[in-house]
């Protein structure tokens, strides 16, 4: 099973991946490629209305890469973002008009993220919600500003819950998933989810 975690940061993605891992440990989990390409490798990767065509590419080709090294859906493996997530934060910086990241930039990503999808079997989005709330975080690595999370936040639901961008393949698409309050209850979402699936292919 194929699983991708998606949507604003500080909200709780990777404690989703980790708990997962943790529980099932025949699972691969792939880190999110700004803390292999900036805190571990050589880009200068900047966030917001700094960010640049050459720092999202790169991670949305990451992302895209590793997606792509997982061919079938009997393979175990939970990523830490999908390639849709380099979507949002370009239109987010797009929508600021500060750097060379534009609208034709980011709807020139649209072919190559759909063609990831074809490669993921859940897309599971973590909302930003009033129900329940996930204070910021100051780790020294994320941004702590309320407003672009939420405005990142934004974006993200009306990709997945709108169809802004129309990113899903018209067949071999992943199951969209939303997981949803505390950490237990995420996993248990994305539990169904997996077992929804794996019954459907039986």
């Amino acid at each position: 099973m194929r699983i991708a975690v998606s949507g604003s940061h500080s909200l709780g993605k990777s404690t989703v991946v980790n708990d997962w891992v943790a529980s099932r440990n025949d699972y691969i989990r792939e880190e999110e490629p700004y803390r292999v390409l900036g805190l571990q490798g050589p880009y200068e990767i900047f966030f917001r209305e700094a960010s640049t065509r050459l720092q999202n590419g790169i991670q949305l080709y990451y992302s895209i890469s590793r997606v792509h090294r997982y061919a079938t859906s009997d393979q175990r493996v939970i990523f830490d973002r999908a390639p849709v997530d380099y979507l949002a934060y370009s239109q987010y910086t797009a929508n600021q008009g500060l750097t060379d990241i534009d609208d034709a930039f980011v709807r020139s990503m649209l072919p190559a993220v759909r063609e990831a999808l074809d490669h993921l079997d859940i897309l599971a989005f973590v909302p930003q919600s009033e129900v329940w709330p996930v204070a910021m975080e100051n780790d020294g690595i994320r941004p702590v500003d309320q407003s672009y999370r939420s405005e990142v936040d934004t974006l993200f639901k009306q990709i997945y819950r709108e169809g802004c961008f129309e990113i899903f393949p018209l067949k071999n698409g992943p199951l969209l998933i939303e997981l949803v309050g505390p950490p237990e209850q995420r996993l248990l979402q994305l539990s169904e989810a997996v077992a929804h699936l794996e019954a459907r292919s039986r």
